[in-house]
């Protein structure tokens, strides 16, 4: 299946504008200014745009564990409307940003400088085996955090919940190698029955 999220439209950028700008040059050097013409005036502003959006480009975030068709399951029944925008937003090619969900840490506290900063290194899907929890749909966020240390995300734990809420619970766990997962648990069914 084809998916367009997956393209990165500075590479589509820069291959047309310089296949057009070649071909502009090889017109130009054949006499044939017609094709001389489609080749500078098209190809080089694609060109241009694609080397623009090349510069300001953030990849997609890898997805660490494919989804299994339980967990597809669940998803389908208990995906909050956040859990579903994060999902597809870090996982496409994203323009005009500094990193992955640099905004959102920033405007929890979580991002004093570019350096500090925790960085998404992947995502992945679960189903939580947490007492509290067990059996509720989880999207794992995995930051690199060498600069933040855990005890700050723990103090950050109730206000990740509150910001990416209703419906959803933040936990986080510490990883080796100064890692931390962010899991957003959904609520939707618990709070659907209280």
């Amino acid at each position: 299946m084809f998916k367009s999220n997956k393209i990165s439209l500075a590479s589509v950028g820069l291959y047309i504008g310089g296949i057009l700008f070649l071909v502009g040059f090889w017109a130009y050097s054949k006499g044939n200014s017609t094709l001389n013409l489609v080749g500078f005036f098209y190809g080089f502003p694609i060109l241009l745009g694609g080397f623009a959006f090349k510069s300001s480009e953030v990849t997609p975030v890898p997805v660490i564990v494919p989804e299994s068709e339980s967990v597809l399951a669940l998803r389908k029944l208990q995906e909050t409307p956040t859990q579903k925008q994060l999902r597809k937003d870090v996982t496409r090619y994203r323009y005009g940003i500094k990193a992955h969900l640099d905004e959102i840490l920033e405007k929890l506290g979580m991002s004093p400088t570019d350096e500090e900063r925790p960085v998404l290194v992947g995502i992945y899907e679960d189903i939580s085996i947490a007492d509290e929890t067990k059996g509720d749909y989880s999207l794992v966020l995995r930051f690199q955090s060498p600069l933040m240390s855990f005890d700050f995300w723990q103090q950050k734990q109730d206000k990740l919940t509150r910001f990416f809420g209703p419906g959803i619970v933040a936990t986080v766990t510490e990883l080796e190698n100064k890692e931390v997962d962010l899991r957003l648990i959904s609520q939707t069914l618990r709070e659907s029955l209280v």
